[in-house]
């Protein structure tokens, strides 16, 4: 009865809408990587996305990817909602939907890209500096007092431990293996003995034979085919973060441990991006 009503309701509609939603950058907890994305970031206009009735959602997705948690917390908000609102939801990948951003495309139900996008890297990472030798160089002293043998897990100050790269292995393993979880419960049938979960990545028309896309196609022309020529494409757009809005103000309008913080998470983003040459 329900689908009946909503299906009545869109066909009454003098013209079909289509809900397009802008998730564009590094993927972090909110405040992180200047304009970052995180659930709390995005919930907004998700919800309003699915909340206008339209006949379909739109991802318009451009990530580097980032945190996992996040990634996860976002896809899962989007499959709520798609379900609760029976609407059914096509990611369209632009320049990158890589590791986190290729999580949250796994939440539509079709997926599409340019022949020139890069998809994939469904894989966990973490990188750091060892530092120990140059501060001792330096006669600097590195001093740690905590409570908690592994605490300081990892510290760059510090030489590397071998139990700290284990402990970080497994939980990088945890992970991963909820990564892959996730794109094979998306997927299905359609992943092919192509599809790789070693952290590789594909150009858009590689990706066709792996099963990780649906197909080749932009925004704009695929959901004219979908829904007609009549459609209406409304966007919504994610919220900006703290460090987003002063670095978008400009430097004189940042103070103080404000500046030195959106500097920090603009070049931390920068590195994200530039791992996939943009």
């Amino acid at each position: 009865m329900k689908q009946a009503l909503t299906d009545l309701r869109r066909k009454l509609r003098r013209r079909p809408l289509a809900a397009v939603v802008r998730l564009s950058g590094p993927i972090g907890p909110s405040g992180r990587l200047g304009r970052a994305l995180s659930d709390q970031s995005v919930a907004p206009a998700i919800e309003a996305a699915f909340a206008a009735r339209p006949d379909a959602v739109a991802l318009a997705i451009n990530s580097p990817g980032g945190a996992a948690a996040q990634s996860a917390m976002i896809a899962a908000r989007i499959r709520r909602l798609a379900d609760r609102h029976e609407v059914p939801v096509l990611a369209f990948c632009e320049d990158v939907a890589a590791s986190g951003g290729y999580w949250i495309a796994c939440a539509a139900d079709e997926i599409y890209a340019d022949a020139a996008s890069i998809v994939g890297s469904i894989g966990v990472i973490w990188a750091g500096f060892g530092l120990h030798e140059l501060i001792a160089r330096h006669g600097v002293e590195r001093r740690v007092h905590a409570a908690g043998e592994r605490k300081a897990m990892l510290d760059m100050f510090r030489p590397e431990d071998p139990e700290d790269v284990a402990r970080l292995r497994r939980m990088q393993d945890a992970i991963h293996a909820a990564f892959i979880e996730h794109v094979r419960a998306r997927r299905g049938a359609r992943l092919t003995e192509r599809a790789r979960f070693d952290g590789s990545v594909w150009v858009g028309a590689e990706a066709i034979g792996t099963g990780l896309i649906d197909g080749l196609g932009h925004l704009e022309p695929v959901l004219r085919a979908r829904l007609g020529d009549r459609v209406r494409f409304v966007e919504f757009g994610a919220r900006k973060g703290l460090a987003a809005r002063l670095m978008g103000a400009g430097a004189g309008a940042a103070l103080g441990s404000d500046l030195a913080q959106g500097v920090a998470e603009g070049a931390e983003a920068r590195a994200l991006w530039a791992q996939w040459g943009i």
